[in-house]
């Protein structure tokens, strides 16, 4: 039987697991005695919590973590971004538990009950070191090779494991494509419209903009995901789940650092300099991707046509249309997932 015809049957097996299964391994209690077929639809915000919360030490950190599904399964982890959290994949989660996969979604450093181990240590948010972090999550919880998907930060840190460790990544699903970059590229100036969209990075570089931040992080973040989602009618309860992630004592300080490094206008971390030196030089990324994008996305973004010829293995791009935004996954989880059990199978 060629590959193609293998390809597609368990593609076909996959999905039609994931349709009958998913109404029972929901990670929310209430969602998991509805009818298969309401998993079978996905409505965006269908499921509410998680139904298994974790901590674990892992290189710096203490991470917290929401695992789902097997946990013999195939690992997939599912990394968030920025104003974000682990509930952007509440309701992907359980679409790929249903297909038989051991779901991974911790929070970042600086987010939810995640916590740097030393008091002492510095509060890095530069890619490389959250990078850094994941790969000491998967060595926490003996996980050698798993499929890495995100958004946003959680997307960047996909592609930083993907370029400098291949061999940690089976395959690989990236909102917005191939976000790697420097603090040299970062000094260059852009076009005006195109550096209108970066506004709170330069009000993230004074003093008056982390105080701010502090002050108003509810309110800021909420903005944000207005208008990197404008098309999004997420309710309060919606938001608000996720903003306690925010309450993170050592959040403002990483979120500030990342912006600040990336403009070069804060330091890292001499162990992460060697990382950082191959990332400047934009490498290819090997394994195999899936790329999208929402049609909607009010964030910053490069055009997909900018980075294809970044991916250099197994690589296709989707473009997610209804009004999708900035928070694909939790915005058309469905669609999200689709990616996720497709590439695994090309992979």
């Amino acid at each position: 039987m060629s590959d193609t015809v293998n390809r597609e049957r368990r593609r076909f097996f996959g999905r039609a697991a994931m349709t009958l299964a998913a109404a029972q391994l929901s990670l929310n209690a209430t969602a998991a005695a509805k009818p298969a077929k309401n998993a079978a639809i996905v409505k965006p915000g269908a499921n509410t919590s998680f139904a298994s919360l974790k901590q674990i030490d892992a290189g710096l950190l203490n991470v917290g973590y929401a695992e789902a599904g097997p946990a013999d399964g195939p690992p997939v982890i599912l990394l968030h971004g920025w104003p974000y959290d682990i509930y952007a994949f509440v309701d992907v989660a359980p679409l790929l538990a249903a297909a038989g996969h051991r779901v991974i979604i911790p929070y970042l450093r600086g987010y939810g009950s995640t916590r740097l181990l030393s008091d002492a240590a510095m509060r890095n948010g530069q890619p490389a070191a959250i990078a850094a972090d994941i790969v000491a999550l998967m060595d926490a919880l003996k996980i050698d090779k798993a499929t890495i998907a995100g958004f946003d930060w959680g997307a960047r840190t996909a592609n930083v494991i993907a370029a400098l460790r291949p061999e940690r990544v089976k395959a690989m699903v990236s909102v917005s494509g191939y976000l790697i970059g420097s603090q040299q590229a970062g000094k260059m100036p852009l076009p005006p419209k195109a550096e209108l969209q970066w506004w709170y990075q330069f009000y993230f570089a004074t003093e008056r903009g982390q105080e701010g931040y502090d002050k108003y992080r509810h309110d800021f973040s909420k903005l944000i995901w207005q208008l990197a989602s404008p098309q999004w009618h997420f309710d309060d309860a919606t938001f608000d789940r996720s903003a306690r992630a925010f309450d993170n004592p050592d959040h403002v300080a990483i979120v500030i650092h990342n912006y600040r490094w990336r403009l070069g206008l804060a330091e890292g971390e001499a162990r992460y300099a060697d990382d950082e030196a191959r990332l400047a030089q934009a490498p290819v990324i090997t394994v195999p991707t899936i790329t999208m994008e929402g049609d909607a996305n009010g964030a910053p973004h490069p055009e997909p046509s900018a980075y294809a010829k970044k991916f250099t293995g197994r690589y296709s791009h989707r473009t997610i249309k209804g009004g999708i935004g900035h928070n694909l996954p939790q915005e058309a989880p469905k669609a999200f997932a689709d990616a996720v059990l497709d590439v695994m199978v090309e992979a």
